[in-house]
């Protein structure tokens, strides 16, 4: 028999506060938030320098909280060991909250302990008050983070996941999971990561005559997921407009400033869907709700990282334009002079073109529509009574294509005459036949949405620990 054991409110309220105040942090962002002036206070963090004077040390310290830094001040009284104390090393000081004549919040040292010494000399590779290139602090991927620059760029880039959730969370969009081990290449462009186990002994017990080893642990081959979007088509035929923000994986041999071996993708399918153009609203409103978000609650960060402000997003306050694939290309035509190479019909648009249409159109994104079938994959929609899809790539400022997406075929017929022959794709065609509905939707890459709005010049800043052809680090 279970036994209930009922306790009154008070109980649950003590339980409550009790744990509150044992799990309380006391942050560097929290404390410049809502200072209370005489309160004593504990920090833990990082010098970011040290000032040495006759009566008085003053340590400027961070936490990671912010890319503010708080002074503390330390009387000679306290007989704090200073030749121990450097820039980089990470302390706990304990104080009161006071206020300087200048009006800055400082904290007046009554204890400070040393929790682990720092120093060039051991090799620790930067020197406090100097500037390195995004090269140099590169090849130190596990310390990146001590850099002002890349700690503003990763509490932006958490502050835009939450936003980009919240903002699906407002229009009605579910979050699901989609798989990372998958037997589709959604793309088929061939720039899959084949997965199988790396243990001889298992492959060895698992082996059966004739079948190959890619295919002995599932059965058939198996990837690291390209794109979520067929999964997201079957959760959609059911659950309705849904969405997924993980891992994606493309074995593409590109060391570009563009190209990551492993970045993330925002993937969203939107039911009941019959036209083009509420999805390009929905895409320019949610880039645009989200970028404001970060321009509201994170402008320090964002000036840290890269000195800019909210002058340099003037895009926000336009529509975004839209153009065919015709049209822009008659723009690249007329402008031929600019390119190494000539943009036609038949190969599309590289990534100089991309670049070239936004600055021409003066750098508001763009979107380009109404691609010829070709150049897009087999389940995208096709015009009436014409060779082009109903499909968009969306281009943004000095980075070019940040979002690819369109309708999906919805006529049975046809999407079974053009269904790859390889067999791994029959369940697709079931969406069709069992209350199938039509759907649309695109992949926004992640980390090239904050190449644009940080104006980072490298992808491989914009993600703690990149991965590209020849370096898979750490």
């Amino acid at each position: 028999m279970a036994l209930y054991i009922h306790r009154p409110l008070s109980f649950l309220n003590y339980k409550i506060g009790f744990l509150n105040i044992c799990f309380k942090k006391y942050s560097i962002c929290s404390l410049l938030r809502n200072p209370e002036l005489g309160s004593e206070i504990e920090i833990k963090g990082w010098i970011a320098n040290i000032r040495k004077q006759k009566h008085n040390i003053f340590i400027d310290v961070k936490d990671g909280s912010t890319s503010e830094q708080v002074q503390v001040i330390v009387s000679s009284d306290l007989n704090v060991n200073t030749k121990e104390l450097s820039a980089g090393s990470s302390i706990i000081t304990s104080g009161s909250i006071v206020k300087s004549p200048k009006g800055n919040i400082e904290i007046l040292a009554k204890k400070i302990k040393l929790i682990s010494k720092c120093s060039t000399e051991e090799g620790y590779p930067f020197a406090p008050r100097k500037e390195y290139s995004p090269e140099y602090i590169r090849q130190y991927l596990h310390l990146r983070t001590k850099t002002n620059h890349f700690a503003s760029l990763l509490r932006v880039r958490n502050s835009a996941v939450l936003a980009f959730h919240s903002a699906f969370q407002d229009e009605g969009v579910i979050n699901v999971h989609t798989p990372i081990l998958t037997s589709n290449d959604c793309e088929g462009a061939g720039e899959t990561f084949k997965v199988i186990p790396d243990n001889e002994h298992l492959l060895k017990s698992m082996a059966k005559s004739g079948v190959h080893v890619d295919e002995i642990f599932f059965n058939k081959k198996s990837y690291l997921t390209v794109s979520a979007q067929f999964h997201l088509e079957a959760l959609a035929n059911g659950l309705g407009s849904v969405y997924t923000f993980g891992p994606t994986f493309r074995a593409e041999n590109s060391k570009s400033r563009f190209h990551l071996a492993e970045f993330y993708m925002i993937e969203v399918e939107i039911a009941f869907l019959e036209e083009l153009k509420p999805l390009l609203n929905f895409v320019e409103r949610l880039l645009k709700k989200v970028t404001n978000n970060l321009l509201d609650n994170n402008i320090s960060d964002i000036v840290s990282c890269q000195g800019i402000n909210r002058t340099e997003f003037e895009w926000l306050e336009k529509d975004f334009v839209i153009l065919s694939f015709d049209e822009a290309l008659n723009i690249l035509n007329c402008n031929a002079s600019q390119f190494k190479k000539l943009a036609n019909a038949q190969n599309g648009f590289n990534k100089e073109h991309e670049i070239f249409l936004v600055k021409y159109l003066g750098n508001i994104p763009t979107f380009i529509i109404d691609w010829p079938r070709h150049l897009k994959p087999f389940y995208m929609k096709e015009c009436k009574n014409d060779s082009k899809v109903l499909a968009f790539d969306l281009l943004a400022p000095d980075v070019g294509e940040i979002v690819g997406g369109g309708l999906r075929e919805d006529d049975f017929q046809k999407l079974e005459e053009k269904l790859p022959k390889e067999g791994v794709l029959e369940w697709y065609l079931d969406f069709r036949k069992f209350g199938g509905i039509s759907t649309g939707g695109f992949g926004l890459g992640f980390e090239r949405y904050l190449q644009t709005i940080l104006k980072i010049d490298n992808i491989k800043d914009t993600i703690p620990f990149p991965r590209w052809p020849h370096n898979c680090s750490l």
